[in-house]
């Protein structure tokens, strides 16, 4: 029988996916474009939904410095975008994709600057979980409750121009760390999306 509390989590895992599959998914299929997919992990901690996010090392190739979840650049191996964002993962925090319950997708999102298409891939992973940090590429792990992150004050928007065009950027302020470019961007539909079931 299952306790309380996974009954609770049941259903919220439930209503998330239900979210995300009763929306159609924004793709982008321009061919000049870089795939590349991120794994958005959330997982329950002190009775309430955190997500992983990570800062990367001043070694990598691109976003050296930047927060951001784990992911990467899509690999010929690779079956689809899914499996990159599960291998990435792997790669960074060594996240066994047996240990990832899908619950859905968000949009593709372009970077402004490196012209990266990133699919993003909404999971749920036990906590705690054994994370094994790549050090090249990983130099912090952030867990961070979606209620803070929630909260108007964490978050500012700018707009900025790019082809004679303004679009909005936005930042989120955790603790000590600023999350912005398509990080934020991806988090900001999450929380847009969950923030109902959430407050419910």
């Amino acid at each position: 029988m299952l306790s309380g509390s996974s009954v609770v989590n049941y259903k919220m895992e439930r209503k998330i996916k239900e979210i995300l599959a009763s929306r159609i998914k924004n793709c982008f299929q321009e061919k000049r474009l870089k795939r590349a997919a991120v794994l958005i992990p959330l997982f329950t901690k002190d009775g309430e939904y955190h997500i992983l996010l990570t800062k990367r090392t001043d070694k990598v190739e691109h976003h050296k410095g930047q927060i951001s979840f784990p992911g990467g650049r899509q690999d010929k191996k690779d079956k689809n975008l899914l499996a990159t964002a599960l291998r990435k993962a792997q790669e960074e925090m060594g996240i066994a994709p047996r240990d990832v319950k899908i619950l859905g997708e968000l949009d593709d999102f372009c970077t402004a600057t490196t012209d990266f298409c990133v699919s993003p891939f909404v999971a749920l992973i036990s906590y705690p979980y054994p994370f094994k940090v790549n050090p090249h590429e990983i130099t912090e792990v952030i867990e961070a409750p979606l209620s803070a992150l929630r909260k108007e004050s964490h978050l500012r928007q700018e707009m900025w121009m790019k082809d004679g065009k303004p679009f909005p950027v936005y930042f989120y302020q955790y603790q000590n760390h600023t999350i912005w470019g398509a990080t934020a961007r991806i988090l900001k539909q999450l929380l847009d999306l969950l923030t109902p079931l959430l407050l419910s």
